[in-house]
């Protein structure tokens, strides 16, 4: 099974492809998709559609895998964050893909069994569970590796 996991943004939206066989988890690439500030936010979405599009047609993900917003805080950043996460679910469902939502703390609870871990957890959890030379960077990578990893070690067919 390969997986795509997304921490959705608007300026920064992390992307992962893990692939799982024989229940080992590899990963196969890694990046993000960022956005300048200084356009407009409708252009900002659409780069943010047109990566994760190029991302499905290119490694053909059995699964998108995306986590779900938590913003206790600044709810203009909550909305805008929303519009990205959307996009990416529009451009999951223009290929008929699978997808699957995973809160923070389901995530944080999969990757280091303690659902207040910090960023810093996160990363070297994500380094060690898929055997990489460093922590991946920006932390909105490491995020979205986290997540194909929790739908990897959380979807009952991999038992």
């Amino acid at each position: 099974m390969k997986i795509l996991g997304i921490d959705p943004g608007i300026a920064r939206c992390g992307w992962g492809i893990v692939e799982v066989q024989n229940a080992k988890c590899k990963v196969q690439n890694y990046g993000c998709a960022e956005t300048k500030v200084n356009i407009p936010v409708e252009k900002r979405l659409l780069t943010v559609y047109k990566a994760i599009t190029e991302l499905i047609k290119k490694h053909k993900p059995d699964v998108l895998a995306i986590e779900e917003l938590f913003f206790n805080t600044n709810a203009k950043t909550a909305l805008i964050v929303g519009q990205a996460r959307g996009v990416v679910l529009l451009a999951a469902a223009n290929f008929g893909l699978k997808t699957a939502i995973y809160t923070p703390l389901q995530v944080k609870m999969a990757i280091t069994g303690y659902g207040r871990a910090e960023k810093a957890q996160i990363g070297q959890m994500v380094k060690v569970l898929l055997k990489l030379p460093e922590i991946p960077k920006p932390d909105d990578v490491a995020d979205a590796l986290a997540v194909a990893l929790t739908h990897a070690f959380t979807n009952k067919k991999l038992r």
